[in-house]
């Protein structure tokens, strides 16, 4: 934990106990802080309650006593309207902040010189932040790896000279980070998205610039408009950080770049690192964030070769096309983290001969932006409140069954997988939907699917020692 020192003695409100809210009530009382904790859920505030955080309905709470006020990054700031409680503060003229603020706080009270790598982009954030810690943690460092990727920040040990802290930082504690100053700040692209949060894509934009406009070192993404924009602006402004062009492809503007599965580097005559031997690092998109990773490395002072030697022991991360299990040729991915068309995008265009299973509650768009990638399709099983709508889109281009269920869908594609001549079929889970159907969350569809494929697996090597037996 990170005891939040810079409060001590203060009146902090804070709203939204879910993990990170509840995790910074623990470290603003830690720290010697009068905290005032509320939220809307009843569960919620019971398990507050239990952790010893003093509950106060802010609704009554006396607002201008309060020197600060913690909003969960969960809780709408702007957009489509601020929360009540946001209207109370900035009525009483109370500063709104989030858990990556307190945060950036200690750090520059207590070692505003520590290492400290801030990753956000609208996709490859997570990847990107885990494969920074790995190489980092490879290269003998000691690294604090959390924020939005599940470790809640101030969860991780305080800043230290010798310690890293890799965090990943979505729009929304972007937001709430006025003083976010990373010693090496990442922005890897920028799409369209969470813009009922934000109001628009300039918007949008404009909260994940606030990263690296005040990192010490900006990496920034040049492979869409939105980022190109940013890195002229950065580049052009006196007193900016030190700029960097990262792209997943040969770009002729970019520092550090992907050519056939390599990562490059300007100044550098051989590959950076070969991509080749990483399994966990399959696909274009891989290959920007392998950039972003190697860029970050580099400024952080790792030696090459032990960069492409941690790519190569990457595990990846679970639901992100993570391999699964394997039957001689058949491979079987779990890209549950696939919950838009944009996501699954990745995965089709990563491999061959697919047996999709995709479904779920569908998403504005469904999977018609897709088609292009359909002739990499075998064939499709469809599962979830979807089934009927994706039907009507892949009708015609690639040959579909109606599941139902995921168990239903694994079974069908595996034993479909291995009667396939293909040299490598592949059965993928990505759904390109929400999972709240069927599932809790991706992750439980993700775990579901690893344990239906487990069993599928355990049967098939079953039935094989049966036959040599019986042979």
């Amino acid at each position: 934990m990170t005891p939040v020192e810079t409060m001590r003695g203060e009146r902090v409100a804070l709203f939204g106990l879910g993990g990170s809210g509840l995790s910074t009530a623990q470290a603003l009382v830690a720290g010697g802080a009068e905290v005032a904790a509320w939220d809307d859920s009843a569960a919620a505030r019971e398990r507050a309650a239990a952790a010893g955080i003093a509950l106060v309905d802010l609704a009554h709470a006396d607002w201008r006593s309060l020197k600060l006020f913690v909003l969960a990054p969960g809780v709408p700031l702007t957009h489509p309207a601020p929360h009540w409680t946001v209207n109370l503060a900035d009525a009483a003229g109370v500063p709104v902040v989030g858990d990556i603020e307190l945060f950036a706080r200690e750090r520059g009270a207590r070692a505003p010189n520590a290492p400290f790598v801030a990753i956000t982009g609208t996709n490859g954030k997570s990847t990107t932040t885990a494969l920074i810690a790995h190489v980092l943690e490879e290269a003998g460092r000691d690294v604090a790896m959390g924020g939005n990727i599940g470790v809640p920040v101030l969860d991780l040990p305080p800043p230290a000279t010798g310690r890293t802290h890799v965090v990943e930082c979505s729009s929304y504690q972007i937001d709430l980070a006025p003083s976010l100053s990373p010693s090496v700040g990442l922005l890897i692209n920028i799409t369209p998205d969470h813009l009922d949060r934000h109001g628009d894509l300039a918007r949008y934009a404009a909260v994940k610039e606030r990263l690296v406009a005040h990192s010490d070192v900006a990496l920034v993404g040049v492979d869409d408009e939105p980022c190109r924009e940013i890195y002229a602006r950065l580049s052009a402004r006196a007193g900016a950080p030190r700029v960097i062009a990262v792209s997943g492809r040969d770009y002729p503007l970019a520092d550090f770049w992907v050519s056939e599965h390599r990562v490059m580097a300007r100044g550098e005559a051989a590959p950076a690192a070969d991509l080749t031997p990483a399994r966990a690092l399959r696909g274009a998109h891989n290959g920007q964030n392998a950039a972003f990773a190697y860029a970050a490395a580099r400024t952080l002072g790792v030696e090459r070769e032990r960069i492409a030697r941690a790519f190569a022991t990457f595990p990846g991360l679970a639901h992100r096309m993570e391999e699964v299990g394997r039957l001689g040729p058949v491979l079987f991915i779990n890209d549950s983290k696939a919950t838009n068309a944009d996501a699954a995008e990745k995965a089709l265009m990563s491999f061959r001969d697919i047996h999709w299973i995709l479904g779920g509650r569908p998403k504005a768009g469904g999977v018609e932006p897709l088609r292009p990638l359909f002739p990499r399709v075998a064939k499709a099983y469809l599962i979830g409140e979807a089934a009927d709508e994706f039907a009507l889109t892949l009708a015609g281009a690639v040959p579909l069954v109606r599941s139902g269920t995921l168990a239903a869908a694994i079974e069908a594609a595996a034993e479909d997988a291995a009667r396939s001549p293909a040299k490598e079929p592949v059965v993928l889970l990505s759904p390109a939907c929400a999972s709240f159907d069927q599932f809790a969350n991706f992750e439980a569809r993700g775990d579901a699917f690893r344990a239906f494929v487990a069993e599928w697996l355990a049967r098939r090597a079953a039935a094989g020692e049966r036959a040599k037996k019986e042979a």
